[in-house]
């Protein structure tokens, strides 16, 4: 049988990942200290690595595919297939931001203040060819971890570092000058299992059903029933991805009406609705949308 063999990232992303597997149509079952969790697709191997180790895995012909970050695939100059975006994370579920920071009493300004001071990150090539395009001389030094707390103990004038919220940069008193890039994570492929036609495929389904997880991510599905005098009502103010189901009700001057609205609308559109003639209105999450 054909294998894909795949990665999934370790760390803050790993539960995430995991999540949206599961609504994909995949169930992952990770062990403590197993990298090789166990996934209900035979025609899948899954294995657990460092985001920032993946695009090197994946460029070796280690792994098939994987997901990671933009950031480490530019960090490790990768040239990997770049098969889809997928905005999500553990928190805000959008880009996470690499920014400058520097301590909040700080003289720095911009970043051309930063000339022949110490900068520290985990990112070190984006940050030095970044710095460089600018003529900015910066001593850009490698820090394994903890690295807002490199300026507060003064071991470097500024930090780069990755941030979604911005709390534990404040919580450091750090203060972001200049917002580096932008960053979300990716499913990346190896060149020659993309060329190669079985594992492409397999690839892009992986993708498509991904995909429709993050799309249904923040919809869900509207069902009601109204009157035949208050349809034209009820439609005019209904959100849709393309345009309501209606449907006749048996032997009725009733209607069924459906439809996928976002979220975020859900608990204003809902008074409304009642106002106009909707009856037994159920709300019902989605798992996919493609």
């Amino acid at each position: 049988m054909d294998k894909l063999k795949l990665g999934l990232p370790k760390g803050s992303l790993e539960k995430a990942t995991i999540d949206l597997f599961e609504k994909g149509g995949w169930l992952i079952k990770p062990a403590a200290r197993n990298y090789f969790p166990k996934i209900d697709d035979p025609e899948l191997d899954c294995s657990i690595c460092r985001p920032q180790e993946m695009s090197r895995y994946i460029e070796s012909g280690m792994l098939d595919a994987g997901i990671t970050g933009k950031d480490w695939t530019l960090e490790n100059d990768s040239d990997a297939i770049i098969v889809a975006d997928l905005i999500y994370s553990k928190i805000s579920r959008k880009p996470t931001r690499w920014v400058i920071a520097v301590d909040g009493d700080s003289n720095i300004r911009t970043i051309a203040d930063l000339q022949g001071k110490k900068v520290a990150t985990e990112l070190v090539n984006v940050t030095r060819r970044f710095f460089d395009e600018r003529n900015i001389d910066v001593d850009i030094e490698f820090s394994w971890g903890a690295t807002e707390a490199k300026v507060v103990s003064g071991l470097a004038d500024a930090v780069v570092e990755v941030t979604e919220t911005e709390s534990t940069i404040r919580a450091h008193g750090l203060r972001i000058i200049h917002e580096l890039m932008e960053s979300n994570t990716q499913l990346i492929a190896n060149k020659d299992s993309w060329n190669n036609p079985w594992k492409r495929k397999k690839i892009e389904n992986i993708s498509l059903l991904l995909q429709g997880a993050l799309n249904a991510d923040r919809i869900v599905g509207l069902k009601m029933n109204v009157e035949s005098k208050d349809l034209d009502r009820l439609v005019e103010i209904l959100p849709s991805l393309n345009a309501p189901t209606i449907a006749n009700l048996y032997q009725s001057s009733w209607f069924s009406v459906e439809t996928v609205v976002s979220k975020d609308i859900v608990r204003d559109l809902l008074p409304q609705l009642l106002e106009r003639g909707a009856q037994g209105i159920i709300e019902y999450p989605l798992n996919k949308v493609v």
